[in-house]
């Protein structure tokens, strides 16, 4: 732990307050103390997450760093989990997989590193890009990079602000350290030891692992290849019936039936368009009705539309940014039903359903426009659909 003295901290949530348990003494600044702040300060200025670069606290701040800097020298054996989807999925995999061995996981899920347990001899941390973004000196001993597509541009400002801050791990690993990334990386420097991979099939070949003894489809199946691969650096061993074992958390392609026996399909976790891509590949010979739309962060949702202009599908559009997926599916001819809102779209959806289709909620945007979170905007849609008559 660094000697501190006066601790600042940009932010008042749930990172902010878990590390206010920890230093009673530091300061909590959010936009509302900016005429109390002082920006001539060199004192130690840990930045929540959430903040971005651009707000006026930051640009303010002299000595910034990421909570990972701030615990990095207590912090034990460290596996750290990025990517724009499936990070959560692979960050609790890999609890399953090494708990036994006495690990803890937390970071952007769970529990923040300020009350993580020090005398755990793993920690198994989901890392945003947010926090990546503010860590200058700490670094993982494995890195495990999930593929990147467009995501949170509002708060990083474009996508190469975003991928820089996914790659920066790699400028401070040695080569002690391991990481696994996507392929379309190759040529970024780095002194950790590499493995690369463009699908699941290629860790499979590298790591020696039986693909077809693991259970999940996609999304899911690479999340849990990751998982197994982590384990295998480690403790060189595989165990398909424990990762097999686990529960894939709700809203995630979360599979249900209606009254009438059709199949609704939860995926409200989906937040961005690649998530959405994924969702959509078990059911790509059905008849899709699906619904869009919510806060998109300012992403570009073009290679969505480009994704599914060929299937059989209807898009059901709500959300804030309800009239930019009305314009994208006009664009590429797709059928679309302007609902605004996600009961109307259930209630859309239960005129159209036919024995061979699907009813599915995998919005591509974060839920806040409209909900409490994802969960509530996935609590809603069942609920919704079963009260249908």
């Amino acid at each position: 732990m660094k000697n501190i003295e006066n601790l600042r901290i940009l932010g008042k949530g749930k990172t902010a307050q878990a590390l206010k348990k920890r230093f009673e003494d530091a300061r909590l600044f959010d936009d509302s103390d900016f005429d109390i702040f002082d920006k001539d300060s060199n004192d130690l200025t840990i930045v929540s997450p959430g903040i971005p670069p651009h707000n006026k606290l930051v640009t303010n701040s002299k000595n910034i760093a990421s909570d990972y800097d701030l615990f990095y020298d207590e912090m034990p054996f460290s596996i750290w989990i990025s990517g724009t989807n499936g990070k959560t999925t692979t960050t609790q995999m890999c609890q399953h997989l090494l708990e036994k061995y006495d690990s803890c996981y937390g970071g952007n899920i769970g529990v923040p590193l300020s009350g993580l347990d020090k005398n755990k001899k793993i920690w198994i941390l989901e890392t945003s890009s947010f926090t990546l973004h503010y860590t200058n000196q700490a670094k993982p001993n494995i890195y495990i990079l999930l593929p990147i597509t467009e995501d949170h541009i509002t708060w990083h400002g474009d996508f190469l602000e975003y991928k820089k801050a996914k790659l920066k791990p790699l400028t401070l690993m040695n080569e002690n350290d391991i990481a696994i990334i996507p392929f379309e990386f190759k040529d970024f420097k780095t002194r950790a030891h590499v493995v690369y991979y463009n699908n699941s099939d290629d860790l499979c070949k590298y790591f020696n692992i039986d693909k077809n003894k693991i259970k999940f489809n996609e999304p899911f199946l690479l999340d849990a290849i990751m998982a197994v691969v982590t384990r295998k650096i480690i403790f060189d061993n595989i165990d398909y019936d424990l990762i097999n074992s686990y529960k894939i958390d709700k809203h995630k392609v979360e599979e249900f039936r209606d009254k009438k026996n059709r199949l609704w399909i939860d995926d409200s976790k989906a937040t961005n368009y690649d998530a959405t891509i994924n969702a959509l590949v078990p059911y790509l010979d059905k008849n899709i009705h699906i619904i869009l739309g919510g806060d998109d962060k300012g992403a570009s949702l073009e290679p969505l539309f480009e994704n599914i202009k060929n299937l059989d599908v209807v898009v059901y559009a709500i959300g804030s940014n309800v009239k930019r997926i009305v314009d994208y599916c006009n664009s590429y001819n797709i059928k679309v039903i302007e609902c605004k809102y996600l009961e109307n779209a259930v209630k859309e959806m239960d005129k159209n359903l036919k024995e061979n289709s699907i009813g599915i909620l995998s919005p591509a945007a974060a839920s806040l426009d409209q909900f409490k979170s994802y969960a509530h905007r996935g609590d809603e849609f069942k609920k919704f659909v079963q009260i249908l008559s």
